[in-house]
């Protein structure tokens, strides 16, 4: 395997526009990635959690990753997610990633199972060896049932293949834990936009953000402030992105960030089954607004 690229600032984690039918609205897809890379983002997530990839068939999942790639055409990293609750059928889907064109895959940790931190430990270590692309292992306790320990991560750390974590949980003493397994060869990327500030400030090298969806420019803008160490200046644009940011926990991901791309006439509001669109209301409406204030909404919406 070669370098690994250089994963790091702003980065995307796409949702999957649908159409009112209920299928793949690619036009939409390509008009979010096209503001995406306008915007300054600096990588792509494809069919993670908030690309609702467990909703994704596998002829689906295949249309969207290709597309992305041949969109995105080289100018910033493909990160598809490709983890499972099995470890055989998470090296298939790296495996599947890396022929379908993807640059990277993000792996979260076995969701539902409850894994122990030796089983994580070779279940990650047998995606890096078969899988074929270098991975970012994914931490979020709260949607898996587990947590990837520091000390389990410090030891996958030493793989060649892996290469960064993507760590969700956001109170101080794990971002300083995690921030303390940085090196040149691991990095060490937010996954909470109400922390990814401190994160960053703290060494982590980017998120892998949600509101950047709907505002790539100015999330963007964050990413390169907090990453210079500039508190004072984090500071005054955290307050600014702050209310979309807590708009946005209305509802459980990704609802409300379709629900805002709605508004941008990027598809439909409608996430698949069981999730259910955000209703109108007073989540909404806040929503809304606070989206207004950063971006402007289609005429249409």
């Amino acid at each position: 395997m070669g370098q690994p690229l250089n994963i790091s600032g702003s980065i995307c984690a796409l949702a999957t526009p649908f159409g009112n039918d209920g299928g793949l609205d690619l036009d939409a897809f390509g008009r979010l990635i096209d503001q995406q890379i306008a915007g300054g983002t600096q990588a792509v997530v494809v069919a993670g959690s908030t690309g609702e990839s467990h909703f994704l068939d596998h002829h689906e999942f295949d249309r969207l990753l290709v597309f992305a790639v041949e969109r995105v055409a080289g100018r910033i990293p493909v990160i598809a997610g490709t983890g499972e609750a099995g470890t055989a059928k998470t090296v298939a889907m790296t495996q599947r990633a890396r022929d379908l064109g993807a640059d990277v895959a993000l792996v979260v940790a076995p969701f539902y199972v409850r894994p122990t931190q030796e089983g994580m430990r070779r279940h990650f270590l047998a995606v890096a060896d078969e899988g074929g692309l270098p991975v970012i292992l994914y931490n979020v306790p709260p949607r898996t049932g587990c947590d990837i320990a520091p000390e389990t991560t410090a030891v996958l750390r030493d793989h060649p293949a892996i290469v960064g974590i993507k760590e969700a949980r956001g109170d101080a003493e794990r971002i300083r834990a995690t921030a303390e397994l940085v090196r040149e060869d691991f990095v060490y990327l937010s996954g909470d936009d109400g922390s990814a500030h401190q994160a960053m400030l703290a060494g982590a090298a980017g998120t892998i953000s949600v509101v950047a969806n709907l505002v790539p420019e100015a999330f963007r803008q964050l990413c390169d402030v907090a990453r210079s160490g500039d508190a004072d200046r984090t500071a005054r644009l955290v307050g600014r992105l702050a209310p979309l940011i807590d708009a946005l926990n209305c509802a459980p991901n990704p609802i409300p960030v379709k629900a805002g791309l709605a508004a941008l006439g990027l598809g439909s509001a409608a996430p698949r089954l069981p999730l259910i669109e955000l209703e109108s209301g007073p989540a909404l409406s806040r929503l809304r607004e606070t989206l207004a204030a950063l971006a402007p909404l289609a005429s249409a919406a």
